[in-house]
Protein backbone atom coordinates (compact mmCIF):
# COMPACT_ATOMS: atom_id res chain seq x y z
CA UNK A 1 0.00 0.00 0.00
CA UNK A 2 2.72 2.31 1.18
CA UNK A 3 4.48 1.88 -2.30
CA UNK A 4 1.11 2.25 -4.54
CA UNK A 5 0.77 5.65 -2.49
CA UNK A 6 4.67 6.35 -3.45
CA UNK A 7 3.98 5.38 -7.29
CA UNK A 8 0.61 8.03 -7.35
CA UNK A 9 2.55 10.22 -5.64
CA UNK A 10 5.25 10.61 -8.27
CA UNK A 11 3.27 10.48 -10.94
CA UNK A 12 1.16 13.33 -10.09
CA UNK A 13 4.14 15.80 -9.46
CA UNK A 14 4.96 15.68 -12.75
CA UNK A 15 3.16 18.64 -14.37
CA UNK A 16 4.19 17.14 -17.93
CA UNK A 17 1.51 14.91 -18.82
CA UNK A 18 2.78 12.06 -21.05
CA UNK A 19 3.78 13.32 -24.58
CA UNK A 20 1.74 16.39 -24.31
CA UNK A 21 2.86 20.51 -23.25
CA UNK A 22 3.84 20.93 -19.57
CA UNK A 23 1.46 23.54 -18.16
CA UNK A 24 4.19 26.36 -18.81
CA UNK A 25 4.44 25.47 -22.41
CA UNK A 26 0.57 25.53 -22.86
CA UNK A 27 0.13 28.75 -20.90
CA UNK A 28 3.14 29.62 -23.71
CA UNK A 29 1.33 28.76 -26.43
CA UNK A 30 -1.89 30.06 -25.24
CA UNK A 31 -0.71 33.81 -25.21
CA UNK A 32 0.81 33.34 -28.49
CA UNK A 33 -2.79 32.50 -29.63
CA UNK A 34 -3.76 35.53 -27.83
CA UNK A 35 -1.60 37.70 -29.39
CA UNK A 36 -2.26 36.27 -32.91
CA UNK A 37 -6.26 37.14 -32.21
CA UNK A 38 -5.04 40.80 -31.45
CA UNK A 39 -3.85 40.87 -35.26
CA UNK A 40 -6.66 39.65 -36.53
CA UNK A 41 -9.39 41.64 -35.05
CA UNK A 42 -7.31 44.30 -35.27
CA UNK A 43 -7.58 44.69 -31.14
CA UNK A 44 -4.90 45.39 -29.19
CA UNK A 45 -5.98 46.59 -26.66
CA UNK A 46 -5.36 43.29 -24.58
CA UNK A 47 -1.62 42.74 -25.49
CA UNK A 48 -0.19 43.32 -22.21
CA UNK A 49 -2.00 40.33 -20.88
CA UNK A 50 0.62 38.67 -23.51
CA UNK A 51 3.55 40.63 -24.02
CA UNK A 52 5.59 41.86 -21.20
CA UNK A 53 6.14 45.44 -20.83
CA UNK A 54 9.80 45.40 -21.71
CA UNK A 55 9.69 43.30 -24.50
CA UNK A 56 11.39 43.79 -27.39
CA UNK A 57 10.36 42.92 -31.30
CA UNK A 58 13.45 42.06 -33.28
CA UNK A 59 11.59 42.47 -36.32
CA UNK A 60 10.51 46.31 -36.35
CA UNK A 61 10.71 47.45 -40.01
CA UNK A 62 13.33 49.85 -38.89
CA UNK A 63 15.32 47.74 -36.07
CA UNK A 64 14.61 46.50 -32.70
CA UNK A 65 11.14 47.72 -30.91
CA UNK A 66 11.47 48.07 -27.36
CA UNK A 67 8.59 47.87 -24.79
CA UNK A 68 5.07 47.23 -24.92
CA UNK A 69 3.57 50.66 -25.60
CA UNK A 70 5.67 51.08 -28.74
CA UNK A 71 5.21 47.90 -30.10
CA UNK A 72 1.56 48.63 -29.53
CA UNK A 73 1.78 51.73 -31.39
CA UNK A 74 3.45 50.00 -33.91
CA UNK A 75 1.30 47.34 -34.82
CA UNK A 76 -1.36 49.18 -34.69
CA UNK A 77 -0.13 51.63 -37.14
CA UNK A 78 0.51 49.09 -39.98
CA UNK A 79 -2.45 47.17 -39.21
CA UNK A 80 -4.91 50.19 -39.88
CA UNK A 81 -3.17 49.53 -43.44
CA UNK A 82 -4.65 46.23 -43.26
CA UNK A 83 -8.07 44.25 -44.22
CA UNK A 84 -9.35 40.76 -43.25
CA UNK A 85 -6.33 40.01 -41.69
CA UNK A 86 -6.93 35.88 -41.01
CA UNK A 87 -3.88 33.80 -39.75
CA UNK A 88 -3.67 29.94 -40.44
CA UNK A 89 -1.17 27.91 -38.07
CA UNK A 90 0.30 25.25 -40.01
CA UNK A 91 2.64 23.96 -37.53
CA UNK A 92 3.79 25.21 -33.70
CA UNK A 93 6.63 23.89 -31.46
CA UNK A 94 6.61 25.14 -27.63
CA UNK A 95 8.19 24.41 -24.61
CA UNK A 96 8.84 26.63 -21.40
CA UNK A 97 11.04 29.59 -23.10
CA UNK A 98 9.77 28.93 -26.62
CA UNK A 99 6.75 29.12 -28.81
CA UNK A 100 7.30 28.70 -32.44
CA UNK A 101 4.79 29.01 -35.04
CA UNK A 102 4.35 28.49 -38.95
CA UNK A 103 1.70 30.61 -39.43
CA UNK A 104 0.34 31.47 -42.96
CA UNK A 105 -0.99 35.07 -43.13
CA UNK A 106 -3.69 36.53 -45.61
CA UNK A 107 -5.54 39.66 -46.05
CA UNK A 108 -5.75 42.65 -48.40
CA UNK A 109 -3.95 46.01 -48.24
CA UNK A 110 -5.85 49.44 -47.98
CA UNK A 111 -2.67 51.28 -48.15
CA UNK A 112 0.13 50.95 -50.36
CA UNK A 113 2.62 49.18 -48.34
CA UNK A 114 5.12 46.46 -48.13
CA UNK A 115 5.33 46.68 -52.39
CA UNK A 116 1.77 45.87 -52.38
CA UNK A 117 -0.78 48.66 -54.15
CA UNK A 118 -3.93 49.79 -52.03
CA UNK A 119 -6.52 46.73 -52.72
CA UNK A 120 -3.46 44.21 -53.42
CA UNK A 121 -4.39 40.98 -51.71
CA UNK A 122 -1.50 39.34 -49.36
CA UNK A 123 -0.78 35.32 -49.17
CA UNK A 124 2.80 34.72 -47.24
CA UNK A 125 3.96 32.84 -44.72
CA UNK A 126 6.21 33.07 -42.11
CA UNK A 127 8.18 31.98 -38.86
CA UNK A 128 7.59 33.36 -35.62
CA UNK A 129 9.82 32.78 -33.10
CA UNK A 130 8.66 34.47 -29.70
CA UNK A 131 10.28 33.86 -25.69
CA UNK A 132 8.59 33.68 -23.00
CA UNK A 133 8.42 34.68 -19.54
CA UNK A 134 6.06 34.20 -16.55
CA UNK A 135 3.63 33.95 -19.97
CA UNK A 136 4.34 36.85 -20.97
CA UNK A 137 6.33 37.01 -24.70
CA UNK A 138 9.50 39.15 -23.40
CA UNK A 139 11.32 38.67 -27.47
CA UNK A 140 9.99 37.95 -30.73
CA UNK A 141 11.91 37.02 -34.16
CA UNK A 142 9.61 36.41 -37.81
CA UNK A 143 11.37 35.01 -40.66
CA UNK A 144 10.31 34.89 -44.25
CA UNK A 145 11.68 32.92 -47.17
CA UNK A 146 13.73 35.94 -49.10
CA UNK A 147 11.99 35.22 -52.79
CA UNK A 148 8.52 35.62 -51.02
CA UNK A 149 10.30 38.56 -49.25
CA UNK A 150 11.08 40.21 -52.25
CA UNK A 151 8.04 39.92 -54.12
CA UNK A 152 6.86 41.98 -51.22
CA UNK A 153 9.27 44.57 -51.11
CA UNK A 154 8.41 45.01 -55.37
CA UNK A 155 10.77 47.52 -57.02
CA UNK A 156 12.59 48.23 -53.79
CA UNK A 157 14.16 44.78 -53.44
CA UNK A 158 17.80 44.44 -54.00
CA UNK A 159 18.98 42.11 -57.03
CA UNK A 160 19.01 38.36 -55.34
CA UNK A 161 22.20 37.40 -57.76
CA UNK A 162 25.29 35.79 -56.58
CA UNK A 163 28.68 36.48 -57.56
CA UNK A 164 30.13 34.66 -60.39
CA UNK A 165 32.37 31.49 -59.24
CA UNK A 166 35.87 31.27 -61.10
CA UNK A 167 36.00 28.11 -63.41
CA UNK A 168 38.76 26.99 -61.70
CA UNK A 169 37.36 26.88 -57.98
CA UNK A 170 41.37 25.97 -56.93
CA UNK A 171 41.52 29.96 -56.82
CA UNK A 172 39.52 30.23 -54.75
CA UNK A 173 40.65 31.40 -51.40
CA UNK A 174 41.13 29.14 -48.27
Amino acid sequence: MASLALICYCTSCNSKPEGGLSATAQKNLDANHGIVQCFDSKDFSKLGDYIAADAVDHSGDNGDIKGLDSIKAALTKEMAGIDGMKTEYIKELADDDYVMSWEHFTGTVKTPMMGLKAGDKFDMQEIEVSKYKDGKAVEHWSMMEPAQLMKLMGPMAPPMTMPAMPADSSKMKK
